[in-house]
């Protein structure tokens, strides 16, 4: 595993964060952190990347201790935030230069590496245009470019997207899963269900500051129940007839039935109504969503 926490631990005062938080990535994969505000997502990420020091247990970044190996953690990482540290006065291009140079990337490193990145994240066109100029997404993509000018080992991303458009987002997650392609592993929080489901291999759900349920999104999706069928119908007598019929609860006016997801389970479903006389208003296949976890498992 490249990030390795166990039993860590941490208080603010009288208020504890995080109650023991055991945590396993392996190289070249992406965890996403998931959980209300206040759950401890970016308090992990803070320990992790050694902006902050655990009040007990321990974790490891690439083999270094995050307490007695901190600057050896922050050569092989990098942090991006929830808002865009740019110099808004500088180019796209002044930006990347100057994170180069800090890097020790020397002035034609610098120049080289700064290239590439422009042309990954699709800036070449306002590489020269003041960041002022930007747009929100524009400054977030090269904000996670001004993070890879080193090529490091582990990405910690802070909530990446938010505040963006739709378009901008799905932008950023495209830029993020070529980065796990090239073998980056990624550490993310996020509010947005969507985006977890779509980039993280495995995810971790917080709740005041415990691990609640951890795994991929289909085995946390199985974990809250499998497919149904959803049936409405036109009157109380229906429906309360085809509850019986079907042994289904009923919330709501809307009767819910198991199902395997199959067409076959769905037409013999339709044809058992129609047999007996029932006939929906109207039918609708519903699977088990990240929605439907964090709301199952959180409170």
């Amino acid at each position: 595993m490249i990030i390795e926490a166990t039993g860590v631990r941490k208080s603010y005062g009288a208020t504890e964060v995080l109650s023991g938080i055991d945590l396993g990535v392996p190289e070249g994969s992406v965890l996403a952190l998931l959980g209300p505000n206040g759950a401890g997502k970016t308090t992990v990420v803070r320990i992790l990347s050694t902006l902050s020091r655990p009040d007990a247990g321990s974790a490891t970044v690439a083999g270094y201790d995050v307490v007695r190996q901190a600057t050896a953690v922050r050569s092989v990482i990098s942090l991006t935030g929830q808002y865009a540290a740019v110099d808004e006065n500088q180019t796209g291009r002044e930006n990347l230069v100057m994170v180069g140079r800090l890097m020790h990337l020397g002035r034609s490193g610098a120049q080289r590496r700064t290239g590439e990145l422009l042309e990954q994240f699709g800036l070449t066109d306002a590489m020269d245009r003041r960041v002022k100029t930007y747009s929100g997404g524009m400054r977030r993509r090269l904000d996670l470019a001004m993070s890879l000018a080193a090529r490091p080992r582990v990405i910690f991303l802070d909530e990446p997207t938010t505040g963006l458009d739709p378009g901008s987002r799905s932008t950023m997650w495209d830029a993020i899963g070529e980065l796990v392609r090239d073998g980056t592993t990624i550490l993310l929080t996020t509010q947005y269900l969507e985006e977890a489901d779509r980039l993280a291999d495995r995810i971790v759900l917080l709740d005041h500051g415990r691990i609640v349920a951890a795994g991929t999104a289909d085995a946390l999706k199985a974990r809250v129940g499998g497919e149904r069928v959803e049936l409405r119908f036109a009157a109380e007598p229906e429906l309360l007839k085809a509850a019986t019929l079907l042994s289904a609860v009923q919330t709501d006016g809307v009767l819910s039935v198991p199902s395997d997801g199959t067409a076959t389970h769905l037409h013999q479903l339709l044809d058992l109504l129609r047999d007996n006389g029932l006939q929906p208003e109207r039918v609708s296949a519903h699977r088990p969503t990240l929605d439907d976890v964090f709301n199952a498992l959180t409170a």
